[in-house]
């Protein structure tokens, strides 16, 4: 690192608390500004901070690991989620918009009644705002540790000081700015880290060692330049692309996308998700704000990460699939000349924070929205729920710091994640569309997946040469949550009249609702199903077509640019006449 890379990390750092400082004052306004950017944010922005709080420091890492092991297709393990993301877009996007709430639990209570609707937005308030918000920046804050480790050869007795220094910088530019600071500081920060990424990987690849992508290609098995899994048993002897039995294959493209509960990628949009698509100008704003958030995160972000990956695999055969992810750093240290190596330092610090900020602002509006103002101070001034916002960002920063030193894995703690939420999904989902889904139903399906993965646990640590592990374990707790959560649905109550009522009238959803649509014959509800299905099948194909077409244009197919940019165009064009004619009907129904 030379004074000049230093110099380049300073100006990045003076310019994030600049914009922290520049929006400080109207932060301090209300918790309306504070968490949710007084409903203001264009659709662009709001998308770009959705995408940079999805590209955190541990991504690239996580991105070479996959392609050490699998190839390329090894991405499918994430690509598979553009299926539940776009279900968003057309189904949910803009009734979360119509709900005017201030977080996603607070439709807890505009949705359900009663103690039990209390009880369940008071615990997941806690939980996912506490709890699990902190694993999650915990495995960032490992990640993290792990380039500062390789990049600069911090010992791994001190580097969790480091870490704490960077976490507080975030916490202090995220209490100071709320959302506006982080939603600008997130679009700054994306621009940063994705430029870093792609001048590395022109370095690395343009490279004497690698020679162009044609030499790389001449160096690696072709199966490791595959874009689809194998669906079965890779032949004996043919190694570097993703091999999913069956079960897996249904599990991850035909299960997850809806049935999991993961911070990013809830179903229907949830968490901080919902709350950029809660801070938009309005319905089209919202709509438009996940879409590019979809385009973006599957379209834009993989292929140079992919590329120093593919390198990495021919520059560092010694890395075995444990230290995979250290190929990315090297590449970093070995290939940029100074500057460039301050700048994707910096890019790296970029990517940490706008995860880290966006985490502490999100996990902080449950915690004193959803906990501390609905239960434990209600009824005090704005200027005390800023400034309980501000101290809490601090807080969870702390609390996240702690909960890092108990993380030995990344691997481990997603597991953990992915399946203490399995069958949840389905509740998220159906609560907007089935009018019979009550508090008992998602306070069901909130707990059944913990008790399970607790009794897998327990199996496994006993029985080991009998394990129930993925996709099976996956497979058992959707559907054993699934049965439990249907069954106490049709024991218990449904939700009060005079809520679901007021919910009909607000949220005006389609679907289930006979009884509500009957005594409100005034609401016209969501019509246009079909156009919403065909619009959902064409963003995926979109996605994955442009996603092709990039893999086509890099490695000089000629046929696969035809087809692909074909395919693309075409669904582009359907797609933008589909939502312009679901816009047209959205601002015809909103109510004056």
């Amino acid at each position: 690192m030379s004074t000049l890379d230093w110099l380049i990390i300073g100006l990045y750092f003076a310019l994030s608390i600049g914009i922290g400082a520049y929006y400080a004052r109207r932060a301090g306004r209300s918790t309306a500004e504070f968490f949710l950017s007084g409903r203001n944010l264009p659709w662009w922005l709001a998308g770009l901070s959705m995408v940079a709080t999805t590209f955190g420091a541990d991504t690239p890492l996580a991105v070479t690991e996959l392609v050490f092991a699998n190839g390329i297709a090894g991405n499918w393990l994430w690509w598979n989620m553009a299926i539940g993301g776009m279900v968003t877009v057309f189904f949910f996007a803009h009734l979360w918009r119509r709900a005017e709430v201030m977080t996603d639990l607070e439709l807890i209570e505009i949705r359900y009644d009663g103690k039990p609707a209390g009880f369940l937005r008071g615990f997941r308030a806690l939980y996912l705002g506490l709890f699990m918000n902190a694993i999650i920046m915990g495995w960032v804050n490992i990640a993290m540790a792990t380039i500062l480790e390789g990049m600069f050869g911090i010992p791994a007795s001190t580097v969790f000081w480091y870490i704490a220094g960077a976490m507080l910088f975030s916490a202090l530019y995220s209490s100071l700015s709320g959302l506006w600071g982080v939603a600008v500081t997130d679009a700054v920060q994306f621009v940063i880290a994705m430029a870093g990424c792609i001048v590395l990987a022109v370095l690395v690849i343009d490279s004497p060692e690698i020679g162009g992508l044609t030499s790389l290609q001449n160096m690696l098995p072709a199966t490791t330049f595959h874009l689809l899994p194998v669906i079965g048993t890779v032949e004996d002897g043919v190694t570097g692309v993703l091999a999913l039995s069956g079960g897996a294959f249904l599990a991850y493209v035909g299960m997850q996308w809806w049935a999991s509960w993961y911070p990013g990628a809830e179903p229907g949009g949830g968490g901080y998700v919902a709350q950029r698509m809660l801070s938009t100008r309005n319905e089209k704003h919202s709509v438009f704000a996940v879409l590019f958030f979809q385009v973006a995160f599957f379209c834009l972000r993989p292929w140079p990460w992919i590329l120093v990956a593919l390198a990495a695999l021919v520059l560092y055969p010694q890395l075995d699939p444990e230290t995979a992810k250290l190929g990315y750093i090297y590449a970093m240290n070995d290939y940029l000349p100074a500057g460039m190596k301050g700048v994707m330092v910096a890019a790296f610090f970029a990517a940490y924070m706008s995860t880290i900020s966006t985490h502490l602002n999100w996990g902080s509006s449950y915690l004193v929205h959803d906990f501390w103002r609905r239960f434990a101070a209600p009824g005090r001034s704005e200027k005390h729920y800023v400034r309980a916002s501000r101290i809490t960002t601090v807080l969870l920063m702390l609390a996240s710091l702690f909960l890092t030193l108990f993380i030995d894995s990344i691997a481990g703690a997603w597991q953990f994640i992915i399946e203490c939420g399995a069958g949840l999904g389905l509740v998220l989902l159906l609560r907007w569309y089935w009018w019979r889904v009550n508090a008992w139903s998602e306070i069901t399906a909130t707990i059944v997946p913990g008790i399970t993965y607790a009794v897998f646990t327990l199996h496994n640590h006993m029985n080991p040469d009998a394990a129930i592990v993925f996709p099976v374990s996956m497979f058992v707790i959707v559907g054993v949550t699934t049965a439990c959560w249907v069954l106490v649905t049709l024991l218990t109550p449904p939700t009060g009249m005079s809520t679901l009522n007021a919910f009909y009238r607000r949220v005006r959803p389609s679907g289930f609702w006979k009884p509500l649509a009957a005594a409100h014959r005034d609401i016209l509800p969501d019509r246009r199903y079909g156009t919403r299905f065909l619009g959902w099948i064409l963003g995926v194909v979109l996605i994955y077509s442009v996603l092709f077409l990039v893999a086509a244009i890099l490695f000089g197919n000629a046929t696969e640019q035809f087809i692909w940019a074909a395919c693309a165009g075409s669904a582009l064009l359907l797609l933008w006449y589909i939502l312009a004619r679901l816009m047209r009907e959205t601002n015809h129904d909103t109510p004056a």
